[in-house]
């Protein structure tokens, strides 16, 4: 039998947005109440924010989380084996 399984990939643009606003990593995580580790790797995609975080900072760059965070679908199939 065959199922669909959908993953999902997000990306951001958090280094833009930041970088046209002059911004370092420090300065936007004393905005948005985390540190600057946490800055560092929700850019590179190593850590995915929480709902509110990720709410926080679009909302300081006057964006929607649509507009920040960047979502893309893959399907793919599986094949399972049914047991009698």
């Amino acid at each position: 039998m065959t199922h669909k399984s959908t993953r999902l990939k997000v990306s951001n643009r958090l280094r833009v947005l930041r970088a046209e606003e002059g911004l370092t990593q420090e300065q936007l995580a004393m905005e948005v109440g985390v540190t600057r580790v946490t800055i560092n790797c929700v850019e590179r995609g190593e850590y995915l924010p929480s709902l509110e975080l990720g709410l926080l900072l679009a909302r300081r760059f006057g964006r929607t989380v649509e507009e920040v965070f960047i979502v893309e679908e893959s399907h793919r199939e599986k094949n399972t084996v049914e047991r009698a």
